[in-house]
């Protein structure tokens, strides 16, 4: 399929090593027709790291979408009834932002964006990347693979021997991932080989 007349809300949590592997993704989706819609937590818009300064990743996040990144939870809200987005996309998913959502914790825009999309029935498509899914964000894990509209880009161990509990998506699969969850179906297999060179390190 493309994604012509899509809009496809984008949230960025935490994982700060991540948010560079995303951006030819969100190009890649706009390349095939489709609109993104941008949404970002607080720790994105304002932390530098070594893999880069926060200014310039959301520059960077604006211009590949041509919209303003979302940074407010009144700014998200309307993307339930009043601006519909056909499927939410969470990528990377922070383990933090993972148990929020677990547990219906709303405190940024980019859980926002989710629940409103949830509010429509339209799905939620999760690409996890945190050094506890294993651990003690195991029960949350679960809570989200069998809750209704959520679906995951298919994840595995990136490095179980000196990081055991750790978990992050396969991002070569994100795309096939959200072309499903709009048909209603969750991309298999969900659990990938550690060895997989496309997941994250």
């Amino acid at each position: 399929m493309t994604f012509t007349g899509k809009r496809i809300g984008f949230g960025l949590t935490g994982s700060h090593h991540t948010i560079e592997h995303i951006f030819p993704i969100m190009k890649e989706f706009i390349n095939q027709g489709a609109e993104i819609i941008p949404f970002i937590t607080e720790t994105v818009q304002y932390t530098d790291t070594k893999h880069g300064k926060a200014k310039d990743n959301v520059e960077t996040l604006e211009k590949i979408t041509g919209q303003p990144a979302i940074t407010t939870i009144p700014g998200a809200e309307p993307y339930g009834p009043d601006k519909p987005l056909d499927v939410m996309v969470i990528a990377p998913l922070t383990g933090n932002s993972m148990s929020k959502l677990a547990n219906a914790h709303t405190d940024n825009p980019v859980l926002m964006a989710a629940k409103s999309t949830l509010r429509n029935e339209s799905p939620v498509v999760l690409a996890l990347t945190t050094n506890d899914a294993l651990g003690l964000n195991a029960k949350n894990l679960a809570v989200l693979l069998n809750a209704k509209h959520m679906f995951f880009v298919p994840f595995g161990q990136d490095n179980p021997y000196q990081k055991p509990s750790s978990l992050s998506a396969d991002l070569s699969q994100l795309i096939p991932a959200v072309e499903a969850a709009l048909n209603g179906k969750q991309i298999q297999p969900i659990i990938v080989p550690y060895s997989t060179k496309n997941v994250l390190k």
